[in-house]
C-alpha cells in the first residue's frame, strides 16, 4: 500500500466512517458527498460532460472525451450506476472517475440519475436501471454493445440487471463491479470480520440501510440481493474489491456463484485498500492501477476490428 493510499485510508477510518456510523439522517450525508466530490475529484483532460434525458423520468451524465483526443469505440457504451448505498451518489460524484475510465477504453460512459431511498425505496432504483437499459436498446445500442458497471450500491443494480436481463436471453457484453455489495441479508463472514479493518463502510448501520431501502421488503428478493439470482449464460465479469472490506465475501461468493452458471469471472482481490478506492484517482497510484485493470477488461470485451461499428443514429 503506497503512502498516500495509507492516507486515505486513515482520514476515512478517522472521520468518514464515524461520520457515516453516527449521521441518522441520509440526506446530510448526500449533500457532503455531493459538496466532497465537486472539491475534491480530478478530471482528466478532454473531459466532455453531457446531460441528457435517458427517458421520461430519468435525467443521465453522458461522459466521452473531446472529439480528436481519444477517438471512442463507435456503437459501444457503458451503462454504469454510482454508488452510495442505495442513499446517496449521483452521476455527478463518481463523474472524474468515470471520465477517466472513458479516455482509458474510448467508451462513453452513461450514467443514469437513478432514483435514491429513502424517499424512493425499493424497487424504485431497480426499476431506473431497466429503463436506462431499454432507453439504450431504443436509440438503436445491441445487447452485445453495452457493458454494465457500478460500485457499492450501484454494483448491486448493475448484478441485478445482468440477472434480469439474461432470464429473457438478452446478454450484456460484459460487466464490471467495484466492491459491490451483493447479499442484503449480510450473511458474509467479512462482515464480522472485517467491521473494524473496513476503513469506509459501519457494518452496524447495515438494519438501517435496509430500512430506507427495503422497508417491507425481504432482503432475500433476488432483485435487491443479486447472490441469491440466478445467471444463465453470464456474461464475463469483473469484480475488484479488498480483502480488509465487509463486503469482500460479497464479492467472493458473487463469483463463484457466477462461475457456477459458467460464466468467465475476474476476481482482482486487492489485500488492503478503502471501499472502493478507485475513486480517488488522480491521487493514489492504487486508483490509477484499479481503473486500468478494469479498463483492460473492458477493452477486451470487443474485438479490435468491432471498434468501428456503426454508431446509433439518434444520441
Amino acid at each position: 500500500m503506497s503512502a498516500r493510499l495509507r492516507l486515505v485510508a486513515g482520514v476515512s477510518r478517522a472521520l468518514v466512517k464515524p461520520l457515516v456510523a453516527r449521521t441518522l439522517d441520509p440526506l446530510p450525508l448526500r449533500r457532503r458527498f455531493e459538496r466532497f466530490a465537486r472539491l475534491v475529484f480530478r478530471f482528466p483532460p478532454y473531459t466532455l460532460l453531457r446531460p441528457i434525458l435517458l427517458a421520461p423520468g430519468l435525467d443521465a451524465l453522458l461522459i466521452s472525451n473531446r472529439p480528436g483526443s481519444h477517438p471512442p469505440r463507435l456503437g459501444k457504451v457503458l451503462l454504469y450506476f454510482h454508488g452510495g448505498a442505495f442513499v446517496a451518489g449521483s452521476p455527478r460524484t463518481h463523474a472524474a472517475m468515470l471520465a477517466r475510465l472513458a479516455r482509458m477504453t474510448r467508451l462513453e460512459v452513461i450514467a443514469p440519475d437513478y432514483r435514491l431511498a429513502p424517499e424512493h425505496p425499493f424497487p424504485a432504483a431497480v426499476e431506473d436501471a431497466r429503463t436506462a437499459w431499454d432507453a439504450l436498446l431504443a436509440r438503436g445500442y445491441e445487447p452485445g454493445n453495452i457493458a454494465l458497471g457500478g460500485d457499492s450500491a450501484g454494483g448491486n443494480l448493475a448484478l441485478g440487471l445482468c440477472a434480469a436481463l439474461l432470464a429473457e436471453g438478452q446478454r450484456p457484453a460484459g460487466l464490471v463491479a467495484f466492491s459491490p455489495v451483493t447479499d442484503l441479508t449480510f450473511s458474509g463472514r467479512s462482515v464480522v470480520e472485517n467491521r473494524r479493518q473496513d476503513a469506509v463502510l459501519p457494518a452496524g448501520r447495515r438494519q438501517d440501510l435496509l430500512s430506507y431501502y427495503l422497508p417491507g421488503h425481504a432482503p432475500e428478493d433476488p432483485r435487491a440481493s443479486p447472490l441469491l439470482a440466478q445467471f444463465p449464460n453470464a456474461p464475463p465479469v469483473f469484480l475488484q474489491y479488498a480483502a480488509t472490506e465487509i463486503l469482500r465475501d460479497d464479492c467472493r461468493r458473487m463469483a463463484a456463484r457466477l462461475r457456477d452458471a459458467g460464466g468467465e469471472v475476474i476476481c482482482d482481490e486487492w489485500a488492503d485498500a478503502p471501499h472502493v478506492w478507485v475513486i480517488f484517482d488522480g491521487y493514489v497510484p492504487e486508483a490509477r492501477e484499479g481503473l486500468r485493470r478494469a479498463a483492460d477488461f473492458l477493452t477486451r470485451l470487443w474485438p479490435d476490428d468491432q471498434a468501428s461499428a456503426k454508431a446509433p443514429a439518434s444520441r
